[in-house]
């Protein structure tokens, strides 16, 4: 005769809850043991967030179909990186500045602070470079927005104006009068290129984030 279905006993209660947690953990290592899941749930899975400074920024090379002299000032291509900050020198067009090797390769600047924190210790922002093989330095004109050369232009140190890290820096000016006129209207002292020193650039680089 068939007996009607009964509920099981407590003891039968715990030996399936058991078996079932059991297969429950088999499972999930089957699982697991499969490359696309550790791949998919592996703690590299999240993609890296790719760092903005202390990056390594190559020089970029002379290319001969641009029609320029290889030692004139070059435009920022949008891809480079500042080899002492780690910006991008083309979103700061205004504070950008260059440096030109014997060999026609070139390394760009987020600013004219960049610039002089760079030629300070070439080695350590270019390794296997020096000094001595830069035969071209620019900066930005503030007046005129276009290239001068570095050296025979003039600094305005202690301005209110902010460089592209949010802190102090050395406008750049192709005249020692376009360089007062913004001293007299936003502070500052004007400097030649021989003036601004070690002293000062480290002091200006301590301000912001350029330690590499």
């Amino acid at each position: 005769m068939h007996q009607p279905w009964q509920p099981p006993m407590p003891a039968q209660a715990h030996r399936l809850w058991l078996g079932a947690g059991l297969a429950l953990v088999l499972l999930a290592l089957v699982l697991w043991s499969l490359p696309v899941v550790r791949t998919a749930l592996g703690p590299g899975a999240a993609p890296e967030i790719e760092a903005d400074v202390c990056v390594v920024a190559p020089p970029s090379p002379y290319n001969p179909a641009s029609g320029l002299p290889l030692q004139a000032a070059r435009p920022v291509p949008a891809d480079v990186r500042c080899p002492v900050c780690g910006m991008y020198p083309s979103r700061s067009p205004d504070w950008a500045a260059q440096v030109i090797f014997a060999n026609g390769d070139a390394q760009f600047f987020d600013s004219p602070l960049s610039l002089f924190m760079y030629l300070g210790d070439v080695a350590r922002y270019s390794p296997g470079r020096s000094a001595g093989e830069i035969v071209a330095h620019y900066v930005t004109d503030v007046s005129s927005r276009s290239w001068v050369d570095a050296r025979s232009a003039f600094y305005v140190t202690g301005s209110t104006a902010k460089g592209p890290m949010r802190a102090g820096n050395l406008p750049a000016f192709a005249s020692q009068e376009k360089a007062r006129e913004f001293a007299a209207q936003r502070g500052g002292k004007v400097l030649a290129y021989a003036d601004v020193d070690a002293g000062l650039v480290a002091q200006l680089g301590g301000q912001g984030v350029h330690a590499h």
